[in-house]
């Protein structure tokens, strides 16, 4: 089963909703729970499912990612078939660069005929979530769909931001709404519906013709969302199923989060530092891998009379990380961040060679990689003096990045 499927992660978005961590980066790309990027947990779904066979569609700023992927991702047996493949726009059949999901994928029809295959899995490369994708897979083999849609049941409150479906007693999709502003609720609870997880399983003959089709419609937006998967079940051209979401994350509630917006990011590193995280990176029957460079241990000083101890409570914190004199409170702080003496960091989460100057005071804010934050720097205090120098969010999150350079640093 796992042999004839092909993985197509789709990591081209601009992520202007995540902007301004995405100007000098692909969404995909941005930094995760201190060590990781968002990409690497999709990844890791993969791998521990078996499915070793992935081609990763770019298009925005991709130079970091790439340089990730080429470093983080080369694990793979070549000999045996495996690659994990970066497919750059090649504007093979078009002189458009991708115009959306559909068309992303149908731009690199080539490389996927070029496969052998009967099943074309296609991902996200920007939600965090821990799914065994063999069962999605068993699941379409065994029902006989032609398409097969990833779903998980969400509060009805907040399910307009995503693709709502219908299901028959079968499990079949027979009804679709894109975004809607009044989503249909389950028939088995009125405050929740079932929205699509941005997961689909085709038959590949099928994929290959729908999106034929669908290249050739001139009123098309050429999204899987808006336009291919809407199609489909209106046609009756092949059945759609949904797949109920199995969470490995072993948690009571269902964990999937889409990390599109600077709250929904934020709140997902945040779930990583409480005691008992709701997201558990340390499950060693799932791991999540990724790329690291090799940094010395974290270290916590000064613990003599007279000089305030280092210290950090409730946060993650990375290897090569010096916090001297300073305090860290429910925090992520990613590899080779500096906190000096008398600063606090509280509620934030710091990037790869962050220093955070004496006395400073940080609350609830996210600073990306390469800043030096000077001595008695106050940030999340007053979020109208910010707004003058920093991007503050409606929640009020403070995002702080460098000035935009002519070149990249390196990570």
């Amino acid at each position: 089963m796992v042999r004839d499927t092909l993985v197509c992660l789709l990591a081209g978005g601009a992520g202007e909703r995540l902007f301004p961590l995405t100007r000098d980066r692909a969404k995909p790309a941005v930094p995760f729970g201190g060590v990781y990027r968002i990409v690497d947990i999709t990844l890791s779904n993969c791998v521990n499912s078996d499915l070793r066979r992935i081609f990763v569609l770019t298009q925005y700023k991709a130079l970091s990612l790439n340089r990730h992927l080429r470093e983080g991702w080369s694990i793979v047996a070549h000999e045996l078939g495996e690659f994990v493949q970066v497919l750059p726009p090649m504007k093979r059949v078009s002189d458009q660069w991708y115009q959306g999901t559909a068309d992303a994928v149908y731009q690199n029809l080539y490389s996927i005929g070029s496969e052998p295959c009967k099943y074309v899995l296609i991902l996200s490369g920007d939600h965090v979530y821990k799914m065994n994708y063999q069962r999605m897979l068993r699941q379409h083999i065994d029902s006989g769909a032609g398409v097969t849609i990833g779903t998980i049941e969400f509060d009805r409150s907040q399910a307009s931001q995503f693709g709502v479906v219908e299901l028959d007693a079968n499990g079949r999709i027979v009804g679709w709404q894109e975004k809607p502003a009044d989503p249909k609720p389950s028939p088995h609870d009125p405050n929740k519906c079932h929205v699509s997880m941005g997961i689909y399983c085709f038959n590949r003959d099928l994929l290959i013709k729908i999106l034929i089709e669908d290249a050739e419609n001139p009123h098309s937006s050429h999204d899987f969302g808006k336009d291919v998967i809407p199609r489909l079940i209106e046609s009756n051209m092949a059945p759609v199923y949904s797949f109920n979401f199995v969470d490995e994350n072993k948690k009571q509630a269902q964990y999937w989060r889409d990390v599109g917006t600077i709250a929904a990011y934020y709140e997902a590193n945040m779930d990583l530092v409480a005691v008992s995280p709701v997201f558990n990176l340390y499950d060693r029957e799932w791991p999540i891998r990724t790329y690291q460079r090799q940094y010395p241990p974290a270290k916590f000083v000064f613990a003599m009379e007279g000089k305030r101890m280092g210290i950090a409570l409730d946060s993650i914190v990375s290897m090569g990380c010096i916090i001297s004199g300073g305090r860290v409170t429910n925090s992520v702080l990613a590899p080779d961040v500096r906190i000096n003496s008398y600063s606090e960091v509280e509620n934030s989460i710091l990037f790869s060679h962050v220093d955070i100057g004496r006395y400073a005071r940080i609350r609830r804010a996210i600073i990306d990689r390469h800043i030096r934050i000077p001595e008695r720097t106050e940030i999340g205090f007053d979020l109208e003096a910010d707004r003058k120098k920093y991007h503050v969010t409606d929640e009020g999150i403070v995002v702080v990045v460098p000035e935009q350079r002519m070149f990249e640093e390196p990570e």
